[in-house]
């Protein structure tokens, strides 16, 4: 296993996937729920802060050659999401200073990436849309203070860079991983749940100043979300086609596919005035919390069975 693939894994991809399952839970209003799952995401993103930056002792070629893969991206998503959660909570001050280090971290991260993308790419390859939008979210949340508004305009961008690289990754994605994938090849909807997410959240920021503007950024919200609705529908009929249930790491990005396709139904239901989908994304949530349930007991399963032998 490279150490790329390490940068990503463990940590990172637990670390989002409790931070989403979070947000969803206080969306929800389960506010005690939200807090637990948010202290575990702090620790999670502490190891993996210790994890990544250990990675310097073998020297600055070697970090290079080891953060060269899509999974080392889940660094970035992970400290965006931290910072969603962060920004809930009422900390912006905090939040601004996680979106300054997502952002320094995806500039660092994402162009070793993408110039070791390979064709017949598997699932973990949207992280670079997923990172990408992850920057664009925590901005997006941001700018609805009127000291931070003029970071409306960068979180646009982003989301519109990462629909482009979501396209560029779907060209080259492996789409037989639908049936043989081990957890990750959910993040070809996930990629999608999290730029509607971003569209949303470009969609409250903005307001209703300009009428053509907010019509757009509805219509692109909607369109995307039901997208990456369509995506969910067809990952869980490839569950249910080629079940697999063994536990595997990668079964972590999972669990976040599922959770951000909650919040992003909810925050949309919001943000575009449909009340339905917010319904529609406490359904959802459920079913996300559930997994990471099963998921973290499987991955303590695992850990204790890694020990004794």
């Amino acid at each position: 296993m490279s150490s790329a693939r390490r940068a990503g894994n463990p940590w990172g991809a637990e670390t989002m996937a409790t931070g989403i399952v979070a947000v969803g839970l206080h969306l929800a209003g389960f506010a005690w729920a939200a807090r637990v799952l948010l202290a575990i995401m702090a620790a999670l993103w502490a190891v993996l802060a210790v994890t990544f930056c250990g990675q310097f002792g073998g020297g600055l070629e070697r970090w290079r050659e080891e953060t060269s893969g899509p999974a080392a991206l889940t660094a970035v998503a992970g400290t965006g999401v931290l910072g969603d959660g962060v920004a809930m909570i009422g900390r912006p001050v905090a939040a601004a200073v996680l979106l300054a280090l997502t952002a320094l971290l995806w500039a660092a991260l994402l162009p070793r990436v993408l110039r070791n993308l390979r064709w017949r790419v598997p699932g973990a390859a949207y992280m670079v849309t997923v990172a990408t939008q992850a920057v664009a979210v925590l901005a997006a949340s941001l700018a609805v203070h009127p000291q931070a508004r003029w970071l409306l305009w960068p979180a646009g961008v982003l989301l519109a860079l990462g629909l482009l690289l979501y396209v560029l990754v779907l060209t080259r994605f492996d789409f037989a991983e639908l049936a043989g994938g081990a957890g990750d090849h959910w993040v070809a909807g996930g990629s999608l749940s999290i730029s509607a997410l971003a569209f949303a959240k470009v969609t409250h920021a903005a307001g209703a100043s300009a009428p053509l503007v907010a019509g757009t950024l509805v219509a692109g919200t909607l369109t995307v979300l039901a997208v990456a609705l369509g995506w969910y529908a067809v990952l869980v009929v490839c569950e249910v086609l080629s079940p697999r249930a063994a536990y595997d790491g990668r079964r972590w990005s999972t669990v976040f596919p599922l959770g951000m396709t909650a919040v992003s139904a909810m925050t949309a239901g919001r943000a575009c005035g449909v009340p339905w989908l917010w319904t529609l994304g406490e359904v959802l949530l459920w079913p996300a919390a559930a997994a990471w349930l099963v998921v973290a007991a499987g991955a303590v399963r695992h850990a204790f069975a890694s020990a004794s032998s």
